[in-house]
């Protein structure tokens, strides 16, 4: 049975200085961090939040969901701060980042009322120029978040969203990541896929694709060879950490046995964004939301028996929470939402301002749609005038499908992948041979959540998209951050409150 070590967190004046966990295995023995930032996407967990948090020596991450979008946008904004242009100088192939860097860079940024200019949607089989796009932006991502501190930096991805991961993978190893995150779905091939690319060698990963009703079975893989791109350097590359985010112990303990996995998110379903679907099916409340029960719990007895450390997440930045999560054996916590709508975080001003003033007067609302997202996984909406959220905004918006992220591939009568989107225009989805029944109330989430932190797209009809917010259930407790008089909070301010309160020396063994 492994042992925990807690070791005591002090002030030295006003300076909060990093705690640290020690967790025993065989002996040896592992510092992990206490505290995992929530690597939420897409752009929220931006890389000024992970570095803000880093640096106070806990792991800051930053999500890798949509990030070449994400990266090719802040190069249409113009890069005015010049730290996209400072993280390419440190990129191995110096050619190619000046060849991307010029391909999308505006300089002083394009006008607001003019359209991003798009890049091409994923396939199966990834184009050099996507590759290599995927690759950049992951690179300066990480880069940019272990920026002038010591400490640990992660990235967090979607299972779900398979297509890019291998180049985006490669890319933030280039950047020396530390931890690699993954949840929305059954990661089982990452290991590997990790210590394949740590040697630069060939890999690939099996794909979700739907079948042919009648046909045979067939599977499809995707794949990437880090010797097709040989100016990115050889030798080792460091292999990060692995953690898988989990919502049952039944997950975690075939992931243990299967996979070289280092550790474990359990996430219960009070967290923002996607959320797993209840054990038995869904079921719905009075409110149209899903019913969770006492199967959807996580027993944490076996979770422990596992001997793989652990943090716990849902709903643990609040009171108490922290110190409750170490006395169940887990080395930490993972905290999404509080960290959401700090001053370093990528929502826009304008909502995060939003948001906190309907927390203080109390009237801020998330509910737990089961059919915004296309991935079919619950998903946690704030209720914000102005954005997706309102039925009359999502009705007024016209359905388009331009980014392609959430797409569901399947086989064709011939044999090739298709890819289609329950959130696309309803006569393509229908021509598709997808379902009229599975276009209802979807929200295009890419769309709306990059127009969430400031890159909304202007389709051709002039309507700028509008943003759509994800939060967890206990979203109006994030005022216990503000400090006294002010209208706002840092990373460091979640960090201090969290974390302070465990002042005295705490052991479990």
């Amino acid at each position: 049975m492994p042992g925990y070590l807690f070791v005591l967190t002090y002030y030295a004046g006003k300076r909060l200085i990093a705690l640290t966990l020690r967790f025993i295995k065989g002996g040896a023995l592992v510092t992990e961090p206490l505290l995992i930032q929530g690597g939420m996407g897409v752009a929220v967990s931006n890389w000024r939040l992970a570095r803000a948090v880093s640096a106070e020596g806990h792991l800051g991450v930053v999500s890798g969901t949509m990030l070449d979008n994400v990266f090719v946008r802040r190069l249409q904004d113009g890069d005015l701060s010049g730290d996209i242009r400072r993280a390419l100088a440190a990129f191995p192939d110096r050619l190619m980042a000046e060849r991307i860097y010029h391909r999308y860079h505006i300089p002083g940024g394009k006008q607001r009322e003019a359209p991003y200019k798009s890049i091409p949607m994923h396939t199966a089989r990834l184009t050099r120029d996507a590759q290599e796009l995927l690759i950049l932006a992951n690179f300066v991502e990480v880069f940019l978040a272990k920026e002038g501190h010591n400490g640990l930096v992660g990235i967090n991805f979607l299972e779900k969203i398979q297509l890019p991961t291998l180049p985006s993978l490669y890319g933030a190893m280039l950047a020396r990541v530390d931890y690699v995150l993954m949840g929305a779905g059954i990661p089982k091939q990452i290991p590997e896929i990790l210590d394949a690319l740590s040697i630069r060698q060939s890999v690939s990963m099996k794909l979700h694709v739907e079948q042919f009703p009648g046909g045979d079975a067939r599977e499809a893989v995707t794949r990437f060879d880090p010797a097709e791109f040989p100016d990115l350097g050889a030798g080792r590359l460091n292999r990060p950490k692995f953690v898988a985010v989990v919502s049952s112990n039944t997950l975690a303990e075939m992931l243990a046995k299967r996979s070289k996995v280092d550790g474990f998110v359990v996430e219960n379903h009070t967290a923002g964004g996607h959320n797993a679907p209840p054990r038995g099916g869904i079921k719905l409340d009075d409110r149209g939301e899903p019913v969770y029960t006492a199967r959807d719990s996580v027993d944490l007895g076996k979770m422990r028996s596992l001997g793989l450390p652990f943090w716990l997440a849902g709903s643990y930045g609040n009171d108490g929470k922290l110190k409750e999560a170490l006395e169940e054996g887990a080395v930490g916590i993972q905290v999404g939402t509080p960290f959401a709508f700090c001053e370093e975080s990528g929502f826009s001003d304008e909502l995060k301002k939003e948001v906190l003033t309907r927390a203080i007067n109390g009237d801020l609302s998330v509910s737990t749609d089961v059919l915004a997202s296309s991935s079919n996984y619950p998903f946690k909406i704030a209720s914000i005038p102005g954005t997706l959220s309102e039925d009359e905004v999502y009705e007024s918006r016209e359905r388009v499908c331009d980014l392609g992220y959430l797409r569901t591939l399947f086989f064709k009568e011939d044999g090739t992948i298709g890819y289609r989107c329950p959130g696309e225009p309803v006569d393509n989805y229908l021509r598709k041979g997808g379902r009229l029944e599975d276009t209802e109330c979807r929200k295009c989430l890419c769309n709306g959540l990059m127009a969430a932190v400031d890159y909304p797209q202007v389709p051709k009809n002039g309507e700028v998209e509008k943003p759509l917010v994800t939060a967890g259930q206990s979203v109006n407790n994030i005022i216990r951050f503000l400090p006294p008089g002010k209208n706002s909070y840092s990373a460091r301010d979640v960090v201090k409150l969290l974390v302070g309160a465990l002042r005295e020396p705490h052991y479990v063994f």
